[in-house]
């Protein structure tokens, strides 16, 4: 390193025009730009300690899909086809026919009852005033509470209950097939009494300190829905974020082997987590919480980060060993590499901002964390981190080792065996092999994400893996229950007072019969049906009668004594609640496409069919925003790109030469998603994005560097000879360690973490192969030398870390560049 005169001497290229105007604004007040960084530190980090974990249903749903505005505009009216909770309490010892057992269920069904977040006057058991029977006797039409009045535990009352049970069609709903368990249904409301949101976490931790006092004393409880899945989420953040810190470590160690030098390593790992500080902290700041599927969005910033940072102290590096003081150094590779940098920054921003265009909240929440992350990073990686390298420096070894490669081919050594492969890809025969087997990759990786499945592809939550208790829970009252908990819900619209009209009925009676023959659909239950159950029931069961009844009063008597959840108290809305055996998005489409099919022709002023409530329905609509978005999603995402490419290089070709190795790498993303059995829904939808983002970097970089190279002159090969030296190791650098990091997510206990993790570890290492092999073999096409390629040649360049070098006119262009751009 340069000291006293010497770097004065060093310094001597940068007077006060030299560089752009933010070059100089940032280094010639580099004291005022560390006390504004550290004083938002400082804030951001308390703001940081604020932040929450949460979620919430509403956002998880397309609020603006029609679907769903069908099913908030009769909210009111429909009953528990929300977010609901479910709990089945199981008698491992008997039957629900059992004294205790009904007590503990009372117990239960009280305790849940004062929860806060329960729809109360919705909530259902056998406890609960609202279970009733209907039931033809000598005297008639008679009917009332499942627990008969005067219940005592009794033999005789228990005989009673079985009979009522048995004439209140709730087995199979509320009751077991096998009378071994009964449900506790527990509709939600998004706010408490006292107007604070749901707190998903907090009512997980009751349920599970229910569960764990109700099953010493002798029962089983199994727990499903919406808030019992976000609350075992958020319980994994721990071991998410334990993941995360070995990711952290993991490139800590790999980064200190590359540069042998601890302070410059401390300085990359710690401000892109001082990146991360930033983001926790404006999330609270703007009244957002973390949201359990936006967990991975830190590590992402973080991951970004980390090349960005890498690529800046490389070049730093490089710079002192060249001669340049560490100020200079700083100065220079802020030049060569700011506005590259600045381009793909902004290409992750934008390719995570498209997000914003699905209308789902989490998605969009997502979105603008990332967004702000990246933005953040233009800070953080690219202004603030080569100005405490300006002061700090690197270690003079570290830097002299850095020049080892390309002092040695100066000297006609020959190259590391690793250099002389990838340089084989800028020669014709080898860019002909490599991008003949990309196009063949391309076209098998195409044909198989044809396949790639939209929702759900198991039962369960596939957010957790098949063995964890709530899919066990899912899988006890799936089988005992005789169907799953995939509810669609039909809504028919009439005047008021004409729910029970006969042509109405009789239109429900026809859709619900169209539902019953497809596959896929386990049963269903209307006011129609129920009339078809009564009248064959006055006529002493006789099959014969099992018609629907056109007499009026018969279907208003009928009507009167029906449970309300078939019809609102103004009788202007019917519901046709279809069970179904899963949720995939093939038994949804089914269902959807028959009722819409049927609406069109069926539909009359008088009479409206609307879809969609129930678990089933909202994830119908889900996936069809879901489908709808993912290919806008990707001509965004591409779009933007593109566009940002184009500005940057001013080249088609050069845009070309970036994008179509990140082309490839989606496609293969898309047809891994298949192997791995993932399908695209609102946990997964952002992922291919969010992968394309950090991929662009890798050959921004390369390319970058490579133009230059192009641009003095050199040959393709020495070129990209020197864009392999100056950036292309440190992509693989970080390819390999961010892989290697996320890999181990794959032991996480939570399914989508470790699915995200192979997802990411296939990103990075492929993007960052596709960088490498396919970029140099389509410059070989598409990019040319600006000189003959007898004069191209590199030679020894004996004033190297001069301002006459090459190194230094390289930083000037790329200097001019900036001050055009800016």
């Amino acid at each position: 390193m340069t000291t006293g005169t010497d770097a004065d001497k060093a310094l001597k290229p940068f007077g006060s025009r030299s560089g752009s105007l933010l070059e100089r604004a940032i280094f010639g007040h580099r004291w005022l730009v560390l006390l504004v960084c550290a004083a938002i530190t400082a804030v951001l980090g308390y703001q940081a300690s604020k932040l929450e974990l949460g979620a919430s249903f509403e956002k998880m749903i397309p609020q603006g899909h029609p679907y769903i505005q069908n099913f908030n505009a009769h909210r009111n009216d429909l009953m528990g086809l929300g977010d609901v909770i479910r709990i089945a309490v199981e008698n491992p010892d008997g039957t629900i026919y059992d004294a205790d057992y009904l007590a503990t269920l009372r117990k239960i069904s009280d305790e849940v009852f004062l929860m806060p977040g329960v729809n109360r006057g919705q909530m259902q058991s056998l406890w609960t005033p609202n279970t009733r029977w209907t039931g033809v006797t000598e005297y008639g039409l008679e009917g009332g509470p499942v627990i008969p009045d005067g219940y005592d535990g009794s033999q005789k009352s228990l005989d009673q209950l079985a009979a009522n049970i048995a004439r209140s069609g709730e087995v199979g709903q509320i009751v077991a097939e096998d009378y071994r368990s009964s449900i506790v249904f527990v509709p939600l409301l998004s706010e408490t009494a006292d107007g604070q949101k749901l707190d998903y976490a907090a009512l997980g931790k009751r349920l599970e300190a229910l569960r764990s006092e109700y099953q010493s004393q002798g029962v089983k409880v199994h727990i499903t829905g919406f808030a019992k899945l976000v609350s075992d989420l958020i319980d994994g953040v721990s071991a998410v974020m334990a993941f995360f810190a070995v990711t952290l470590v993991t490139a800590a160690v790999f980064i200190l082997w590359f540069t042998r030098c601890w302070r410059s390593t401390l300085l990359v790992v710690s401000v892109s987590v001082v990146a991360v500080v930033w983001l926790l902290g404006v999330l609270p700041t703007l009244g957002y919480v973390l949201d359990p599927y936006s967990i991975l969005v830190p590590f992402l910033v973080f991951a970004i980060g980390l090349s960005h940072g890498s690529q800046k102290m490389n070049g730093i590096m490089q710079d002192v060993g060249r001669g340049w003081n560490r100020q200079a150094a700083a100065r220079l590779t802020f030049r060569r590499l700011f506005l590259v940098g600045v381009t793909a920054l902004l290409s992750d921003a934008v390719g995570f901002a498209v997000l914003l265009v699905i209308d789902i909240g989490a998605i969009q929440q997502l979105a603008l964390a990332a967004s702000l992350g990246v933005g953040l990073l233009i800070v953080t990686n690219l202004i603030l981190l080569p100005v405490l390298l300006s002061y700090i420096g690197v270690s003079p070894k570290a830097a002299r080792r850095s020049l080892q490669a390309e002092q040695a081919d100066e000297a006609g050594a020959a190259r590391h065996p690793v250099w002389r492969a990838l340089d084989l890809f800028t020669t014709r025969r080898w860019a002909q092999g490599a991008i003949g087997a990309a196009v063949l990759l391309a076209i098998g990786a195409a044909l198989l994400s044809t396949q790639l499945k939209i929702g759900d592809l198991d039962p369960g939550a596939p957010e957790l893996r098949k063995n964890s208790v709530y899919n066990q829970d899912v899988a006890f009252i799936n089988q005992a229950y005789g169907a799953s908990s995939d509810v669609m819900a039909i809504m028919v619209e009439t005047p008021q007072g004409y729910c029970s009209a006969y042509d109405t009925l009789n239109k429900v009676d026809a859709l619900e019969w169209r539902l019953r023959q497809l596959d896929g659909v386990e049963g269903t239950n209307t006011l129609a049906l129920l009339n078809r159950r009564m009248l064959s029931g006055l006529n002493e069961g006789n099959p014969k009668w099992y018609e629907f009844n056109r007499n009026q009063q018969m279907l208003n008597l009928v009507t009167s004594s029906a449970p309300r959840g078939l019809y609102n108290d103004a009788c202007s809305l019917l519901t046709l609640y279809v069970y179904l055996s899963d949720h995939e998005a093939e038994t949804l489409s089914r269902v959807v496409d028959t009722v819409e099919g049927f609406a069109a022709v069926n539909d009359t002023d008088d009479v409206k069919f609307k879809l969609a409530a129930g678990t089933a329905g909202i994830e119908a609509a889900t996936n069809i925003v879901v489908s709808d978005a993912w290919s806008k999603m990707m001509l965004l995402v591409y779009s933007a790109v593109f566009v940002l490419c184009l500005l940057t290089f001013r080249s088609w070709r050069a845009v070309l030469v970036a994008m179509l190795p990140l082309f490839l790498v989606s496609l293969l993303a898309e047809a891994l998603m298949v192997l791995l059995g993932i399908g695209v829904k609102v946990a997964t939808l952002p992922v291919i994005a969010l992968g394309a983002g950090i991929g662009v970097d890798y050959a921004l970089y390369i390319l970058s560097v490579t133009l230059a190279q192009l641009r003095e002159g050199r040959s393709l090969s020495e070129a990209y000879y020197r864009a392999l030296l100056l950036s292309g190791k440190v992509v693989m650098l970080i390819g390999v360690t961010l892989a290697i990091g996320v890999v181990t997510w794959t032991f996480s206990p939570i399914k989508f973490q470790a699915d995200m993790g192979l997802m990411l570890a296939f990103m990075f290492i492929g993007n960052m192969l596709a960088a490498l092999i396919l970029l140099p073999a389509l410059a070989h096409f598409l990019l040319k030398s600006q000189v003959p390629a007898t004069a191209s040649r590199l030679q020894p360049d004996e004033n190297a870390g001069s301002p006459e070098s090459a190194e230094y006119r390289a930083g000037t262009a790329n200097e001019r560049s900036c001050v055009s751009a800016q």
